[in-house]
């Protein structure tokens, strides 16, 4: 008789994380995008999206990590 356990994730970690992907996407769009995606094309995006404007390098930041 053996016995099987499987180890899975908890979804509050991956909810606790994406919570504080936005928090720092807040303070610094960017660091939120690259936490979520990394040194990828949506990263460099949002550098240039934030130097044109907070505004719009925050939306993207929320979108890139809200589609997961």
């Amino acid at each position: 008789m053996s016995t099987h356990v499987e180890h899975q994730v908890a979804p509050n970690q991956s909810v606790v994380a994406d919570i504080l992907r936005i928090v720092l996407a807040v303070l610094l769009p960017p660091v939120g995008v690259l936490l979520q995606v990394g040194l990828g094309m949506h990263f460099w995006l949002n550098i240039v999206l934030t130097l044109c404007g907070y505004i719009p390098g925050l939306v993207h930041a929320i979108w890139v990590i809200a589609r997961k």
